[in-house]
Protein backbone atom coordinates (compact mmCIF):
# COMPACT_ATOMS: atom_id res chain seq x y z
CA UNK A 1 0.00 0.00 0.00
CA UNK A 2 2.77 2.46 0.94
CA UNK A 3 4.80 1.58 -2.16
CA UNK A 4 1.74 2.13 -4.37
CA UNK A 5 1.18 5.51 -2.72
CA UNK A 6 4.84 6.50 -3.20
CA UNK A 7 4.70 5.53 -6.88
CA UNK A 8 1.56 7.63 -7.35
CA UNK A 9 3.20 10.61 -5.61
CA UNK A 10 6.29 10.21 -7.82
CA UNK A 11 4.10 10.13 -10.93
CA UNK A 12 2.29 13.27 -9.79
CA UNK A 13 5.60 15.07 -9.13
CA UNK A 14 6.92 14.10 -12.56
CA UNK A 15 3.68 15.15 -14.27
CA UNK A 16 3.71 18.47 -12.42
CA UNK A 17 7.34 19.11 -13.30
CA UNK A 18 6.84 18.33 -16.98
CA UNK A 19 3.55 20.26 -17.01
CA UNK A 20 5.10 23.35 -15.46
CA UNK A 21 7.97 23.25 -17.95
CA UNK A 22 5.50 22.83 -20.83
CA UNK A 23 3.20 25.66 -19.77
CA UNK A 24 5.93 28.09 -18.72
CA UNK A 25 7.85 27.82 -21.94
CA UNK A 26 5.21 26.83 -24.51
CA UNK A 27 6.17 28.32 -27.83
CA UNK A 28 9.36 29.87 -26.43
CA UNK A 29 11.46 26.94 -27.64
CA UNK A 30 10.56 27.68 -31.26
CA UNK A 31 11.82 31.26 -30.86
CA UNK A 32 15.12 30.09 -29.39
CA UNK A 33 15.97 27.21 -31.66
CA UNK A 34 17.13 28.21 -35.09
CA UNK A 35 17.26 25.60 -37.80
CA UNK A 36 20.85 26.15 -38.85
CA UNK A 37 24.04 24.31 -39.44
CA UNK A 38 24.69 22.48 -36.17
CA UNK A 39 27.76 20.85 -34.62
CA UNK A 40 28.00 18.27 -31.86
CA UNK A 41 30.10 19.12 -28.81
CA UNK A 42 33.08 16.79 -28.59
CA UNK A 43 34.29 17.57 -25.10
CA UNK A 44 32.83 19.06 -21.90
CA UNK A 45 34.80 20.17 -18.88
CA UNK A 46 34.32 22.33 -15.80
CA UNK A 47 36.94 24.84 -14.68
CA UNK A 48 37.00 27.27 -11.82
CA UNK A 49 38.09 30.76 -12.88
CA UNK A 50 38.44 34.08 -11.03
CA UNK A 51 35.06 35.06 -12.57
CA UNK A 52 33.42 31.87 -11.25
CA UNK A 53 32.80 28.32 -12.42
CA UNK A 54 32.69 27.84 -16.18
CA UNK A 55 31.58 24.95 -18.37
CA UNK A 56 33.67 24.60 -21.51
CA UNK A 57 32.06 23.09 -24.61
CA UNK A 58 34.70 22.16 -27.19
CA UNK A 59 34.29 21.39 -30.87
CA UNK A 60 37.51 20.89 -32.77
CA UNK A 61 39.90 23.68 -31.86
CA UNK A 62 37.25 26.07 -30.49
CA UNK A 63 35.67 26.29 -27.03
CA UNK A 64 32.49 28.04 -25.89
CA UNK A 65 32.54 29.16 -22.24
CA UNK A 66 29.30 29.17 -20.21
CA UNK A 67 29.51 30.57 -16.69
CA UNK A 68 27.36 28.67 -14.19
CA UNK A 69 26.58 28.74 -10.50
CA UNK A 70 28.80 26.65 -8.17
CA UNK A 71 26.12 24.03 -7.43
CA UNK A 72 25.54 23.30 -11.11
CA UNK A 73 29.29 23.27 -11.74
CA UNK A 74 29.69 20.67 -8.97
CA UNK A 75 26.85 18.61 -10.39
CA UNK A 76 28.28 18.65 -13.93
CA UNK A 77 31.79 17.92 -12.68
CA UNK A 78 30.45 15.05 -10.56
CA UNK A 79 28.60 13.60 -13.55
CA UNK A 80 31.72 13.93 -15.72
CA UNK A 81 34.01 12.23 -13.23
CA UNK A 82 31.57 9.75 -11.68
CA UNK A 83 31.93 11.45 -8.31
CA UNK A 84 29.02 10.64 -5.98
CA UNK A 85 27.84 13.10 -3.36
CA UNK A 86 26.52 12.00 0.04
CA UNK A 87 23.03 13.19 -0.96
CA UNK A 88 21.72 13.49 -4.52
CA UNK A 89 21.94 16.89 -6.16
CA UNK A 90 18.97 18.18 -8.18
CA UNK A 91 20.33 16.83 -11.47
CA UNK A 92 20.99 13.43 -9.89
CA UNK A 93 17.41 13.36 -8.63
CA UNK A 94 15.93 14.49 -11.96
CA UNK A 95 18.04 11.91 -13.81
CA UNK A 96 16.88 9.16 -11.45
CA UNK A 97 13.21 10.15 -11.85
CA UNK A 98 13.44 10.31 -15.64
CA UNK A 99 15.19 6.94 -15.81
CA UNK A 100 12.68 5.35 -13.41
CA UNK A 101 9.88 6.31 -15.79
CA UNK A 102 11.89 5.27 -18.85
CA UNK A 103 12.15 8.84 -20.13
CA UNK A 104 15.32 9.43 -22.11
CA UNK A 105 17.12 12.69 -22.86
CA UNK A 106 17.72 12.27 -26.61
CA UNK A 107 19.36 15.56 -27.43
CA UNK A 108 20.42 18.85 -25.88
CA UNK A 109 20.62 21.99 -28.01
CA UNK A 110 22.42 25.07 -26.65
CA UNK A 111 22.03 28.50 -28.20
CA UNK A 112 22.80 32.12 -27.37
CA UNK A 113 20.22 34.90 -27.55
CA UNK A 114 20.76 38.46 -26.34
CA UNK A 115 23.84 37.42 -24.36
CA UNK A 116 22.04 34.56 -22.54
CA UNK A 117 22.65 30.87 -23.17
CA UNK A 118 19.55 28.72 -23.50
CA UNK A 119 19.10 24.98 -23.54
CA UNK A 120 16.50 22.85 -25.25
CA UNK A 121 16.13 19.24 -24.17
CA UNK A 122 14.46 16.65 -26.36
CA UNK A 123 12.91 13.95 -24.15
CA UNK A 124 11.28 10.75 -25.31
CA UNK A 125 9.26 7.94 -23.81
CA UNK A 126 7.70 5.03 -25.64
CA UNK A 127 7.95 6.72 -29.03
CA UNK A 128 6.57 10.08 -27.86
CA UNK A 129 8.99 13.02 -28.08
CA UNK A 130 8.74 16.48 -26.50
CA UNK A 131 11.06 19.47 -26.37
CA UNK A 132 11.55 21.55 -23.23
CA UNK A 133 13.24 24.90 -22.71
CA UNK A 134 15.74 24.96 -19.87
CA UNK A 135 18.75 26.75 -18.51
CA UNK A 136 21.77 25.74 -20.57
CA UNK A 137 23.56 24.47 -17.46
CA UNK A 138 20.66 22.20 -16.45
CA UNK A 139 20.43 20.79 -19.98
CA UNK A 140 24.19 20.15 -20.03
CA UNK A 141 24.06 18.42 -16.64
CA UNK A 142 21.27 16.07 -17.76
CA UNK A 143 23.03 15.42 -21.07
CA UNK A 144 26.11 14.27 -19.13
CA UNK A 145 23.97 12.03 -16.91
CA UNK A 146 22.37 10.39 -19.96
CA UNK A 147 25.39 10.39 -22.27
CA UNK A 148 23.36 12.52 -24.67
CA UNK A 149 24.82 14.58 -27.51
CA UNK A 150 25.06 18.32 -26.90
CA UNK A 151 24.54 20.29 -30.09
CA UNK A 152 25.23 23.96 -30.83
CA UNK A 153 24.76 26.08 -33.95
CA UNK A 154 27.94 26.49 -35.98
CA UNK A 155 27.23 30.23 -35.88
CA UNK A 156 27.47 30.14 -32.05
CA UNK A 157 30.78 28.27 -32.22
CA UNK A 158 32.11 30.79 -34.74
CA UNK A 159 30.91 33.89 -32.86
CA UNK A 160 31.36 32.92 -29.18
CA UNK A 161 33.95 30.15 -29.46
CA UNK A 162 37.53 30.92 -28.51
CA UNK A 163 40.61 29.02 -29.68
CA UNK A 164 41.28 26.07 -27.38
CA UNK A 165 44.20 26.90 -25.10
CA UNK A 166 45.32 23.57 -23.63
CA UNK A 167 44.92 19.83 -23.83
CA UNK A 168 42.01 18.24 -21.99
CA UNK A 169 42.66 16.70 -18.59
CA UNK A 170 42.25 12.96 -18.06
CA UNK A 171 39.26 13.32 -15.72
CA UNK A 172 37.05 15.06 -18.27
CA UNK A 173 34.69 13.10 -20.47
CA UNK A 174 34.49 13.13 -24.24
CA UNK A 175 30.97 12.95 -25.65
Amino acid sequence: MKIHMLLNISKIWLALLIGVWSIAFMGFVDDIRAESDEVTVEHVEVQFSPQGPVVLLTVGDRTVSIYVDPTVAGSIHGALTGQKFPRPLSHDLMSAILKAYEIHVDRVFITLKDGIFYGTMTLSRQGETKEFDSRSSDAIALAIHFGTPIVIPRELLDSAGEPREKEQDEDQVLL
